[in-house]
């Protein structure tokens, strides 16, 4: 939330000294403070939703959506009580969990002001009254309740008996206390890196720790749905139920089967989790409130220290002259830019998961590899764009077709020097997985033929529908009236480069109709030749229009 209410009058707290020492008695009261910030936090809540319907409506479906998944979670967790494989799901689940709340501030931080204590370094207030006042009013939103209903489902299951019920009492809130509380500390510990570039990039790559996750849930769903599939988590259970939050509803279930001694020790366990929680969160916001950070040193120089751009590491194996040049520019967009990072990763990731995922399914193929080839190379398609407003500079660098040819090939090289091993990677883990070292060099070849027929397709899209990439915006690719130009530049450029790897696969299906196995190898060197021929071809075919038409690419690229 981007508006920030006034503040109500916070209660005078002694404030922190230089070594965070309190310089006035303690007399300020805890609760008073708590209030405040409870009230704040509520402030902050409702001036976000008057700033536009859409938000407004986009919150209230989100409210609804999680009280759903709540309720039907609740309703499950519920029908599963007297199962014996009941606490095993618990355990589970709660762990599960616990790991989002750990790891929800590193990705998702830009939607929760208050999640940085550093807007609170002017207040008098001591890290003491601060954690439990933050800790509080923390419990106000939407994912605290789903936890906490969750947990309550959690006990239900669990709780047989006067003892588990109420053992359970305390469980539950422990369970939401600890979630926050790890949430909590740490985005205090990561704050630095939160609020800064690589901070940026990270939740940049949220898709991806998101398309990762579902596809770990969707395998884990599918074991379950399985005949005896809540079997396979009791070896988990048996290490979790000693693991903090859960062990603190592993406790429940103790209870009621009589190990008091047992669950007394689950719970002080528990608690001893969410005191270490605190402490290590007070620590965080006393060195934030009295440390000194970059904005506040000079920064220093460190003598001997060679400058970067020495002609050193990468530049020393790549290619002399334009080419090299134009392969580490783009190689360091890859790495530094935030858009570039996300994409490549983001190809990366998902190119090596959907295979894995087909295979341990049972319904893969090596042709599977495709996907890694695909993805890698849709990183060719708006290359002007992808330089945002930096392009003008390169632009004044291009004179001739001659000039425009070497800035492509570059552009194509940069992208085949990681995308080629890393295909033939992806291949090599689908043929063990799937122990059919067979079809290895058809996969591959037709692999590298799909990702010389993107490289062609994606120099002459670049050219023909250039458009431009929001820099203000870490969640929109293309400006404000360019959608139907970036359609035409993917979709027509994936399907051109279907049709031109039509060939080989026809080829391919030759050979196995015709009983040729014996030479099916030849589709690996075939495949590598096309690639590179093709390749050449697109390139030569885009570099002169790309000469030509310049100055409406500049135009394009660099539209607001």
């Amino acid at each position: 939330m981007s508006t920030t209410p006034t503040t109500p009058t916070a209660p005078a707290v002694p404030a922190l000294g230089a070594a965070g020492r309190p310089d006035a008695p303690r007399s300020a009261g805890g609760a008073a403070v708590t209030a405040v910030f409870v009230r704040l936090k509520l402030s902050l809540l409702r001036n976000g939703l008057r700033q536009s319907a859409g938000r407004k409506a986009a919150y209230i479906a989100s409210l609804v959506f999680t009280l759903l998944f709540a309720a039907l979670q609740l309703l499950g967790l519920i029908a599963l009580r007297g199962n014996e494989h009941a606490p095993a799901l618990v355990l589970t689940i709660t762990a599960v969990l616990t790991l989002g709340w750990a790891v929800m501030p590193l990705f998702f931080s830009a939607g929760d002001e208050t999640l940085d204590p550093t807007r609170l370094v002017m207040l008098p207030l001591r890290p003491a009254p601060l954690a439990l006042s933050l800790l509080v009013a923390s419990l106000v939103g939407i994912g605290s309740l789903f936890t906490l209903t969750l947990a309550a489902g959690s006990v239900v299951a669990v709780a047989h008996g006067t003892a588990a019920v109420v053992t359970g009492v305390v469980a539950a809130p422990l369970v939401l206390l600890v979630c926050v509380a790890l949430s909590r500390a740490v985005a205090a510990a990561n704050v630095r890196l939160l609020t800064s570039r690589r901070g940026r990039d990270l939740a940049l790559l949220s898709g991806l720790f998101i398309a990762v996750g579902a596809q770990f849930v969707n395998l884990g769903v599918q074991k379950l749905s399985e005949p005896g599939g809540l079997r396979v988590l009791e070896p988990a259970a048996d290490v979790l139920r000693w693991v903090p939050p859960a062990s603190a509803l592993d406790a429940v279930r103790a209870a009621g089967a009589g190990s008091y001694a047992t669950a007394a020790a689950q719970l002080a366990l528990t608690g001893a989790a969410l005191a270490l929680l605190v402490w290590w969160w007070q620590r965080s916001l006393t060195r934030l409130m009295t440390a000194p950070d970059g904005s506040t040193l000079q920064a220093a120089t460190t003598p001997g220290k060679k400058p970067s751009g020495d002609g050193t590491g990468l530049a020393r194996l790549l290619p002399p002259g334009r080419t090299g040049t134009v392969m580490e520019r783009t190689l360091r967009y890859a790495w530094r830019d935030p858009k570039a990072k996300t994409g490549w990763v983001s190809a990366l990731g998902i190119g090596l998961l959907l295979p894995v995922v087909y295979a341990v399914q049972g319904n893969g193929s090596p042709y599977a590899a495709c996907w890694a080839a695909g993805l890698l190379g849709m990183q060719m398609y708006n290359q002007f764009g992808q330089d945002t407003s930096a392009f003008w500079i390169v632009a004044q660098t291009i004179s001739s077709p001659r000039d425009a040819y070497l800035e492509l090939r570059g552009r194509a090289m940069a992208l085949a020097v990681v995308a080629v091993p890393y295909v033939t990677l992806v291949v090599i883990i689908s043929s063990v997985l799937l122990e059919d070292w067979s079809a290895f060099p058809e996969a591959l070849g037709v692999s590298l033929a799909l990702l010389g027929a993107m490289l062609a397709t994606g120099a002459l899209a670049s050219e023909l529908f250039p458009y431009s990439i929001p820099q203000d915006s870490g969640f929109k690719n293309v400006a404000p009236g360019q959608a139907g130009l970036a359609w035409l530049s993917i979709l027509g450029g994936m399907l051109a480069a279907a049709l031109l790897c039509a060939p080989l696969l026809a080829l391919v299906i030759w050979m196995h109709v015709a009983g040729a196995h014996a030479w099916l190898w030849l589709i690996l060197p075939a495949g590598a030749l096309y690639a590179w021929g093709i390749t050449r071809l697109g390139l030569r075919l885009a570099a002169p229009r790309t000469a030509a038409r310049l100055p409406e690419i500049l135009a394009a690229v660099s539209k607001a």
